[in-house]
C-alpha cells in the first residue's frame, strides 16, 4: 500500500516552531476522541484550557456509547468556557451493547437533549458569538451526514459506487449500526438535513463571518489524499460544495478522515482537527497538537501537515 500525499492543489503556509500560546482566550477545536479505545481515554483527560475564558468546538466522533459521550463532553464541559458539539458518525451508531437502543433521528434528538443537560451547545441551538481574539465570529455547529455523492471514479450512480466498495471490501460500517429512521436511508436524512441547515445560514447576518463546524468536510478534495478511495462515499455531500464562498466564513472545522492537517480552498482555511485511532497517532504522532487553535488565526501558527489513514471501519 502506497503512502498517501498532500492534495496538491491545497497550498500550506510556512511551518513554524509553533510556541506558547498567547495570554487571551482562544477558540481551540478537537475531533474523533473514540473514548470508547482505552488508550484514547487519557488523550481526552489530558484536554484542558490555557485561559478561563476559552472555547472548545467537538466535532464529532466521541464515542459510540452514550454513557462514554456523556463521559467526555461532561468532563469537557467543566473544563471549558463553552463547549460546541456537532455529530460524528460514530455518536449515531446504535450498538447492541449501548443502554440506549434508540435509532436514527431519535437517537440523534436523544444526544441533544443529553449535551443540553451537560451545558454543551448543539446544532439544535442557537449558534454563539465568539467576540475573543479574532473576533467575532459565528460558531455554527452543522448536523448534515453524507449522500453518496463522493462517489468513486467511473460511477455514476450510488448503487454502482457502493458495490464497486464492497468488491473492495471497504465498507462503513455505518451501513450496519448507523440507522436512518424515519427517513429511508442515510441519502435522504442529509438532503433534510442540507436544506433546512442552508435555509438556517441563509438567515444569517452575513456581515458576521461563520465557523462551520461539521464531522464530514464541505468540500470533496479532503478525501482526496485518503488511502482508500472507495471511503470517500461516507465523507460528505456535493450538496454543500460552495458554502464556503456562499455564506460569509472564517473557516471550517471538521474531522472524520482522520489527517489532520490544515489546507485552503478559494482563500478559506479547512482545519481538520480529529485524533483519531491508537494505531494512526502512535505512528504519526500529533503533528498539529492535540487541541487547534481556531482563533486568534496568524499563518505562523501553522506546523507541518500531518497525514493518517483511512480504514473500513469509520
Amino acid at each position: 500500500m502506497s503512502p498517501i500525499s498532500p492534495d496538491p492543489a491545497a497550498p500550506h503556509a510556512p511551518a513554524s516552531p509553533g510556541g506558547a500560546p498567547p495570554p487571551g482566550p482562544r477558540l481551540l477545536a478537537v475531533s474523533d476522541l473514540h473514548v470508547g479505545m482505552a488508550d484514547n481515554r487519557p488523550i481526552t483527560e489530558s484536554l484542558r484550557p490555557s485561559h478561563d475564558d476559552d472555547w472548545l468546538i467537538v466535532a464529532g466522533d466521541v464515542g459510540e456509547l452514550t454513557e462514554d459521550i456523556a463521559w467526555a463532553l461532561g468532563l469537557l464541559a467543566g473544563r471549558f468556557a463553552k463547549v460546541v458539539w456537532a455529530p460524528g458518525n460514530h455518536e449515531l451508531w446504535t450498538p447492541r451493547e449501548d443502554a440506549v437502543q434508540l435509532r436514527g433521528e431519535e437517537r440523534y434528538r436523544h444526544l441533544v437533549e443529553m449535551c443540553r443537560g451537560l451545558g454543551v451547545l448543539t446544532p439544535e441551538d442557537d449558534w454563539p458569538l465568539w467576540e475573543g481574539p479574532g473576533g467575532p465570529v459565528r460558531v455554527a455547529p452543522l448536523f448534515l451526514l453524507y449522500d453518496y455523492t463522493f462517489r468513486v471514479a467511473g460511477t455514476s450512480t450510488k448503487e454502482e459506487s457502493l458495490a464497486r466498495a464492497h468488491e473492495a471490501g471497504v465498507v462503513c460500517t455505518d451501513e450496519y449500526l448507523l440507522h436512518p429512521d424515519p427517513y429511508r436511508g442515510r441519502d435522504d436524512w442529509c438532503r433534510a438535513r442540507v436544506a433546512e441547515t442552508r435555509r438556517r445560514l441563509a438567515a444569517q447576518d452575513p456581515s458576521v463571518p461563520l465557523v462551520l463546524v461539521n464531522h464530514f468536510p464541505l468540500v470533496r478534495q479532503p478525501t482526496q489524499v485518503l488511502w482508500h478511495p472507495e471511503f470517500a462515499q461516507w465523507c460528505g455531500t456535493v450538496l454543500t460544495a460552495d458554502w464556503h464562498r456562499r455564506f460569509t466564513t472564517a473557516a471550517v472545522v471538521y474531522g472524520h478522515l482522520h489527517i489532520p492537517r490544515t489546507t485552503w480552498y478559494d482563500g478559506v482555511r479547512f482545519e481538520e482537527v480529529s485524533i483519531g485511532y491508537p494505531r494512526e497517532w502512535r505512528r504519526r504522532g500529533h503533528p498539529k497538537g492535540l487541541l487547534r487553535q481556531i482563533l486568534p488565526y496568524t499563518p505562523q501558527q501553522e506546523a507541518a501537515t500531518g497525514l493518517g489513514t483511512m480504514g473500513a471501519r469509520r
